[in-house]
């Protein structure tokens, strides 16, 4: 009994004794998105000043493909040290498991809650060239032409990929349109800005400046109300569908067992960065709002999350690639 209880106190005085010298050398963060993604434009702002709020640069490792499962189950498996993180999103913990029988990790198990760090709106947009300026006339130009209408995603399983079926479905032109899967936000953006698709809903991050530039156009926002980023965008809400709602979230997540005073530690630099005035300028530029809570209080919302789209993938009738 005196052996076990002392070999439990050598155990934890190793562990504090690990937190304090931590972190002693670079932290990778896994973005589960190709780079200029939303989740990796977001991530990188939060990764940058948790940096500086740790003494150690914070190196970004891009794994995107599959609704960002990839990334997340390289994270999953990864040495619980602290030096591994996860830029975690709806997509990895909501949409995904809602969607697929089986990943290759437990969302719950598998990861230690840290914080939430961002929520994002999401933003429906179309190619300029497309005459359309309103969700109606999107609406009555699917109905029109069936089947002439291409709509990008990054992927199935992915927050754009949720945010545009349920888009389509509550307007009823699923029949009327055809889903593209790409890898990734970024892809989707690129290929709706080329013509390759015609519409887009997605994080708004990754697009506020083309939409700026002219090489998108914004029709609408699918949070409850306006963006301050594009105050002049309706809600899908105002522009005819009351029942749409969608918004993205990001945030900070370990693997599991990682020891709790490295994750103590990392919860706090990453409110405080998550607070500090220039990620708020930041956010604000990319119309993110900056938000941050307690692992328990983080743990709860991904599983209240959970619930709300596994009621709405039954709805929608997805189903994985």
């Amino acid at each position: 009994m005196k052996k076990a209880w002392l070999a439990c106190a050598v155990a934890l005085a190793a562990t504090c004794a690990q937190a304090q010298d931590y972190p002693n050398r670079p932290v990778r963060m896994i973005s589960p998105n190709p780079p200029s993604g939303a989740n990796d434009t977001i991530g990188r702002i939060v990764a940058q000043k948790l940096g500086e709020t740790l003494g150690q640069p914070m190196v970004i490792d891009n794994r995107g493909g599959a609704g960002g499962t990839l990334g997340a189950e390289i994270a999953a498996k990864s040495n619980p040290d602290g030096y591994t993180l996860l830029a975690a999103s709806v997509s990895t913990h909501s949409f995904s498991p809602a969607l697929k029988a089986k990943l290759n990790y437990d969302p719950v198990k598998d990861f230690a809650p840290i914080t939430l760090f961002a929520i994002s709106q999401n933003l429906l947009v179309a190619n300029p060239s497309l005459k359309v300026s309103t969700v109606k006339e999107l609406v009555a130009l699917a109905k029109s032409k069936p089947k002439s209408l291409n709509y990008a995603s990054g992927g199935t399983g992915s927050t754009s990929h949720y945010a545009i079926a349920l888009f389509v479905h509550r307007a009823g032109i699923d029949r009327d349109t055809v889903h593209v899967p790409y890898k990734g936000g970024a892809p989707s953006v690129a290929a709706t800005m080329a013509g390759e698709t015609q519409f887009y809903f997605g994080p708004m991050a990754s697009m506020t400046s083309q939409v700026q530039a002219g090489k998108l156009r914004a029709l609408a926002v699918g949070g409850l109300k306006r963006s301050p980023t594009l105050p002049d965008v309706p809600t899908v809400a105002e522009a005819g569908i009351p029942t749409y709602q969608s918004f993205g979230w990001f945030g900070l997540m370990a693997p599991a067992k990682t020891p709790k005073p490295i994750l103590q530690k990392l919860h706090a630099a990453t409110v405080a960065a998550v607070n500090s005035p220039d990620i708020g300028q930041k956010f604000l530029q990319l119309g993110v709002d900056p938000v941050s809570n307690s692992p328990e209080e983080f743990a709860k919302f991904v599983a209240d999350q959970f619930q709300r789209y596994k009621a709405a993938v039954k709805e929608l009738g997805i189903t994985a690639d």
